[in-house]
């Protein structure tokens, strides 16, 4: 499947995929995520200590202050999708380059719903991660494009 996949697509992306799925499994690393629970009073703070791996088989951490579980992709595009990290990548690449939504569901034999659910989920978080990094003055603004 990535082999027919991979033909259809450009170089760029063909590298970036090269690039992610070349490397080993990512380790759970607890000390780089952070509480989403809105209640807990540790939420995104990072590197607090009260993270936890909870279910390496799942992927899930727990947080010690509060209880709560959730997995690695919670608050991303690739939270509950039933396909593989690397297809949405490459579609949201795609999408974001002008590639008409048609070729797109032709290419990967995707419906035209599902394309349309992937390109509103990661709209949805790239103005987030703008309004929490670039209008929140957390990036020196000469690393900003207009």
């Amino acid at each position: 499947m990535r082999y027919k996949v991979l033909k259809r697509v450009d170089l760029c992306v063909i590298i970036f995929v090269c690039n992610h799925t070349c490397r080993k499994e990512k380790a759970m690393n607890p000390d780089e995520q952070f509480c989403q629970n809105d209640e807990c009073r540790l939420r995104g703070q990072v590197g607090k200590g009260n993270i936890v791996i909870h279910s390496k088989v799942d992927k899930r951490y727990r947080c010690k202050e509060c209880g709560q579980t959730f997995t690695e992709t919670k608050g991303t595009p690739f939270y509950r999708r039933q396909k593989e990290a690397e297809i949405v990548a490459i579609v949201s690449v795609l999408l974001s380059h002008g590639c008409p939504t048609q070729a797109i569901v032709i290419a990967f034999g995707l419906d035209e719903r599902t394309v349309s659910s992937w390109l509103q989920k990661c709209g949805e978080h790239c103005k987030n991660l703008h309004e929490h990094t670039v209008q929140q003055g957390k990036v020196d603004i000469k690393h900003v494009q207009a």
